[in-house]
């Protein structure tokens, strides 16, 4: 068969998919089913655990229009596959937004949208009804369902309204009065219940699926091989600990279970009213709500239990739960008329008019006698809210390089337990054994070269350093993020709320009046302010609300309405009345006469950098709109008759010191506007030829756990990075303050402009003059970690947004050069900071965020690491959550990362070695046809390889950063040279005992010893009734690498640097001096019960004595290696590959190593894109 083109789900989406269409072959079945039996069901448990082997071995590829079965592989890195199963629904429609005429609504008054899937209940729908059923195929994958789509000829999931590409305008004159009840049954059978359906993980499809996960059904299998063989002890408790480790993973998601309905029972069931046309307002449950549907929001509000858009109204909401931040929001109606109405509407470009699933809105505001209404956009797993908990329960897999290289590991240890499941074979075969017990050894020789217990030990590691994240106030919904946080060499920081308190002082005012600033006033704002047109415009141009009397909002905010002395109210019935327009909230000004009702709220967009509101005053005919934002984006909106000559001279003063410059300017509309023509005027016509004010200033302090963390993170040699949506030499001035730039080095703005008529894009480089040392600001900090400088230039660029856009549009050859010293990045947007964290990312740093989780969550998750200072434990804003706010919690996350990457280099050494030298023992044990007894395996495997590992994870964090970096690879030089050298260690004492023992006077082959209880004797007749494992050799290198393994677990088990040293750690202390007595005393002061239990036999004391120098030679040994191998073993390794001088495989060092003459530009210089000469020498 030709091979169909292949077929794209979620197409540009994060989660895309390719599809292949399969139907079922009657002969494949036959044969996989023949093949399951004589297998003993392992084919089954192949074809399960691979769905590509599953379909293609019982089914034959045919188009996706007839396919049965479908075949999906997700397009990203990790190549997943899975497979579904095609389903038949009969419905009036094709898709949920058809128009269906009235006799097939009429017949689906009734009847449930939960229609059977079975082609017979189909049939006789559509016998029983005039109406005709269309087939409508689908599949269900992770919960969502995909439709089949004729025109594209693939399947296709429908989320909402937004599917049907409604423009803003249209949702008011198409969608404002609501569903039938008939329609909105219809779209129901094709989105479903507005549930987000966290399944119940206690039913037996759970169960038998958790069962079949290859790493427990290798332990099954230990199970059965050790069981059949006799080993009754050893097979037991390698089934109790299957058991143990089902219940732990059960516990574990029935945990998961419990929080993730805690996260969705506050929306999942109540009450709405929901208007049905002129039908008049219904009650139903949130769980019936389609897309579409129009309900009402109460004034007192409600949680919504789906993402709406407002079209009626305004409503303050809370949406902690989604971005991590806990300010209030004000939300207001959609846009009807003007250009922002002609958009096509989009959840997240139209933001501030949806009401996201989740979030609590704390009241509503309406206009007269109308109702605040919202309509219905998206419902369950679409929303917001459901799409944080499905990728909370279908979390896209994370890879990194330590769980790639321990894979890697794993499979190396398979092919060498292959070559001894052969080698056990032949020396077997030679020695005559029978053939249950050469397979038995054969197998089991696999089952020691491969750790079985290594993924769970590193998982052991990951939970203990997520609790510990826990004590430090760091919720994790990640765990597999906390080892690279130990890798971490780059953070970016946001500024304000993160490295900056939250909350602005109000320094002063300067108000400009005809084109000319007035003297700063910073005494004035101490107290109330005279009301005028600049006043007014602080006590009106916000987005503030009142509950309960309290004003809730932007903190900045309320500190500049504050001082205005102003109170901000609801509108009554009485003050509407008062107006001849349409309002919600009065600011009236006790002290003085003068109340102003805000009419229209534009707010503000991270993008525009403003914002602005339309307000009448009380006996006025005319509006007015005042404006506040960035002063450069105020000042180009602005008359320029309005604005101060002197405008720039004057922001730079204040920016220089680390103030936060605010602008704000006022404009007058025509008297006769009504409220329905204020509606349809675009932002762009609102906000035009505005009279300049002035600038309010705001002291913006930083946190005084800033300069320490970034002194830490420095000292440790972490880069940071400020990116701000504040002014740029605001930020500079912060960055200086805080230390992130020494006061000594140079700052470089790069100033990039688009093309422009002819001439192409340009960089001018502008040298900021020397740093103000007495910032007015924190008082004189001095730095103990300014002697660190590196041996570079001291120089650092700055870049703001819009630069940033032409460098990486117009200048790729300069972008990552740039990125090498780039410390501070101004005005920047939120995609604009996702796009500076990959472009970070593509020259190989690995880089962490910390932001406050409300414009930075793209970059949050874009991040290897990011954390969100928020209150909440968790939230979609990011993978760690920090409820101490500030940014002490990064160096806490690396420290603990830190740790947690040591843990696991740690473990899976100690495996390594483990593995491997019980895997020589094996082999030399079979050269004398001789093996372990049932209590050794117990005693070396739960008491030794399991114990050791779990208490090793103990270890807390050390207390500070150190300028070392772990090491980034399991396969690094030091790594692979200390693995070896203790292997080859423990081999060849090994090998000393094993070949001592033989040239003792005393020896005996096993064939031929017995003990007896009286002391040491031979006695032929009783060698039949001796167990087979008590010999000379068995007895040896049991008490020598029992003995080995300990010293390895203690020279493995480093401290210092990165993890407090293991005599503080108790629990291993502890495990190892009692495994250590054990072994001892049994070793020197031998008991019969004991020796019987642990199979051991008889030996000489003097030869017990031999055996405890051979351990303490090895010890002595074990430590010397190990510090030599911490000193030179890199470089020896390194040499030996021939690898010593190789470049580096960081991009971004290979960056640093290409010396250029000309870079950094030199001051009075210009940077053109697309001539061969990038700089030219201008005069400024």
């Amino acid at each position: 068969m030709k091979s169909q083109e292949v077929k794209l789900v979620n197409k540009s989406l994060e989660d895309e998919m390719e599809v292949w269409g399969y139907r079922l072959c009657h002969w494949k079945i036959i044969v996989v089913g023949i093949g399951t039996l004589l297998s003993g069901g392992l084919l089954l448990l192949l074809l399960y655990s691979l769905p590509e082997w599953g379909v293609k071995a019982t089914c034959t590829l045919t188009s996706l229009r007839e396919a049965q079965t479908l075949l999906l592989r997700t397009t990203d890195d990790f190549k997943q596959w899975f497979r579904a199963e095609v389903k038949v629904m009969a419905a009036p429609g094709k898709t949920p937004f058809d128009n269906v005429d009235h006799q097939s609504k009429a017949q689906m008054d009734g009847e449930d949208p939960k229609i059977s899937q079975s082609l017979l209940h189909k049939e006789r729908i559509r016998k029983s009804s005039n109406t005709k059923f269309a087939k409508v195929r689908y599949f269900i994958h992770h919960s969502i369902k995909y439709y089949w789509n004729e025109g594209s000829q693939t399947y296709e999931s429908f989320q909402g309204l937004e599917d049907a590409k409604v423009k803003c305008a249209a949702i008011h004159t198409d969608h404002s009065s609501g569903l039938t009840k008939s329609l909105q049954k219809y779209r129901a059978f094709f989105f479903g219940e507005n549930v987000i359906d966290v399944k119940n993980p206690f039913s037996p499809k759970h169960f038998i699926k958790e069962a079949l996960n290859p790493y427990y059904i290798l332990l099954f299998a230990a199970f059965i091989l050790w069981f059949i063989e006799g080993y009754y002890y050893y097979s037991l408790a390698i089934l109790l600990m299957a058991v143990i480790l089902i219940a732990a993973s059960f516990y574990n998601i029935r945990k998961n279970h419990v929080k993730l309905h805690k996260m969705v029972e506050g929306h999942c069931m109540v009450r709405v009213s929901v208007c049905r046309g002129n039908e008049g307002v219904e009650q139903v449950t949130s769980t019936e709500l389609v897309p579409g549907d129009v309900i009402t929001i109460p004034a007192n509000g409600m949680i919504m239990p789906c993402d709406a858009v407002l079209i009626c109204g305004t409503c303050t909401v809370d949406e902690s739960m989604l971005t991590g931040e806990s300010v209030p929001v004000t939300k207001n109606s959609a846009p009807t008329s003007g250009e922002d109405a002609e958009r096509i509407y989009d959840t997240e470009k139209h933001r501030h008019y949806t009401l996201f699933c989740g979030s609590h809105v704390i009241q509503s505001r309406h206009y007269g006698a109308e109702l605040v209404k919202v309509v219905v956009v998206k419902t369950g797993f679409s929303t917001k809210k459901g799409q944080l908990v499905h990728s909370i329960l279908y979390p896209k897999p994370t890879i990194f390089k330590l769980h790639r290289e321990a894979t890697q590991f794993l499979m190396c240890m398979g092919v060498v337990g292959m070559i001894g499941f052969v080698y056990s074979i032949i020396s077997n075969v030679i020695n005559e054994l029978p053939v249950h017990t050469i397979i038995f050894q054969a197998f089991n020789i696999i089952f020691i070269a491969v750790p079985v217990f290594l993924p769970m030990t590193l998982t052991v590691g990951l939970v203990h350093a997520q609790r510990r994240l826990k004590r430090d106030g760091i919720s994790c919904i990640s765990p597999q993020r906390i080892n690279i946080s130990g890798q971490l060499n780059l953070v970016c920081f946001d500024k304000t709320g993160t490295l900056t308190e939250n909350s602005l002082d109000l320094w002063g005012i300067q108000r400009a009046e005809n084109g000319t600033f007035s003297a700063p006033n910073t005494e004035e704002v101490k107290g109330s302010l005279a009301k005028n047109s600049f006043v007014t415009c602080m006590a009106t141009c916000h987005s503030l609300t009142n509950i309960d009397g309290k004003l809730c909002g932007d903190p900045l905010d309320v500190k500049v309405f504050s001082a205005t002395g102003s109170i901000l109210e609801q509108a009554s019935e009485k003050q509407t009345g008062l107006y001849n327009i349409k309002i919600s909230t009065v600011v009236r000004f006790p002290q003085q006469s003068g109340e102003f009702a805000i009419v229209r709220q534009l707010p503000f967009c991270s993008a525009l950098q403003r914002m602005s509101v339309v307000v009448q005053q009380l006996g006025q005919k005319h509006l007015e709109v005042y404006l506040k934002g960035a002063p450069e984006t105020v000042a180009n909106l602005c008359k320029p008759q309005t604005v101060p000559q002197n405008f720039i001279e004057t922001l730079e003063t204040y920016t220089r010191h680390g103030l936060r410059v605010i602008a704000l300017a006022h404009h007058q509309l025509e008297s006769e506007l009504s409220w329905s023509k204020l509606q349809s005027l675009s932002r762009e016509q609102i906000e035009t030829d505005m009279d300049f004010l002035g600038l309010i200033i705001m002291q913006n302090k930083i946190k005084e756990q800033t300069a320490v963390a970034l002194l830490e993170l420095r000292r440790a040699n972490i880069r940071t990075l400020m990116v701000t949506g504040d002014n740029m030499l605001t930020a500079i001035s912060v960055a200086r303050d805080c230390g992130m730039i020494p006061d000594h080095e140079k700052v470089i703005i790069a100033d990039a402009m688009p093309p422009f008529a002819q001439n192409p894009a340009k960089i001018t480089w502008r040298y900021l003059e020397n740093p103000v040392i007495n910032s007015i600001l924190t008082s004189e900090i001095r730095f103990a970690g300014d002697e660190l400088g590196s041996e570079e230039a001291g120089y650092h660029f700055a870049v703001s947004g819009q630069s940033f856009n032409v460098i990486t549009e117009h200048f790729p050859q300069l972008l990552q050069k740039l990125l090498l010293r780039a410390t501070v990045f101004a005005r920047m947007t939120p995609d604009q900071k996702t796009q500076l964290v990959q472009a970070l990312q593509s020259i190989d740093y690995c880089v962490g965020m910390c932001g406050d989780g409300a414009n930075d969550c793209g970059a949050l998750k874009k991040a290897h690491s990011g954390i969100a200072l928020s209150e909440l434990e968790a939230s979609v804003a990011s993978p760690f959550t920090s409820t101490i706010p500030n940014i002490s919690c990064i160096t806490n996350l690396i420290r603990q990362g830190r740790a947690a990457l040591v843990t696991s280099f740690c473990v899976f050494k100690l495996m390594a070695v483990f593995s491997l030298s019980w895997f020589c023992n094996m082999i030399m044990l079979f050269m004398v046809g001789d093996g372990f007894g049932d209590f050794q395996y117990i005693f070396i495997d739960f008491g030794i390889s399991m114990f050791i590992p779990f208490t090793m994870s103990l270890n807390p964090a050390w207390n500070t950063l150190v300028h070392r970096t772990p090491p980034s690879s399991l396969l690094s030089g030091q790594m692979l040279s200390s693995v070896f050298s203790q292997i080859l260690n423990n081999v060849l004492f090994q090998c000393m005992a094993f070949v001592l023992v033989q040239q003792q006077s005393w020896y005996q082959t096993p064939e031929s010893i017995a003990c007896n209880e009286t002391g040491f004797s031979f006695n032929e007749s009783e060698a039949e009734e001796t167990q087979r494992f008590k010999s000379f050799e068995n007895t040896s290198i049991f008490y020598v690498s029992t003995l080995q393994f300990l010293i390895v677990a203690i020279v493995f088990s480093k401290g210092k640097p990165f993890r407090k040293p293991s005599y503080k750690n108790w629990s291993f202390v502890l495990t190892c001096s009692i495994l250590y007595a054990f072994i001892l005393f049994i070793m020197l002061h031998p008991i019969s019960v004991f020796e019987d239990l642990m199979e051991i036999g008889c030996l000489p004391y003097d030869w017990r004595i031999t055996l405890l120098i051979i351990s303490i030679a090895h010890a002595v040994v074990c430590c010397t290696v190990e510090m030599v191998n911490d000193r030179w073993g890199s470089a020896f390794f390194l040499s030996t590959c021939c690898r010593q001088n190789r470049p580096p495989k960081k991009k971004y060092k290979c960056l640093k190593l290409q010396d250029e003459a000309d870079w950094p530009p030199a001051p009075s210089t210009i940077s053109f894109a697309n001539t061969a000469q990038y700089h030219r020498s201008v005069t400024f």
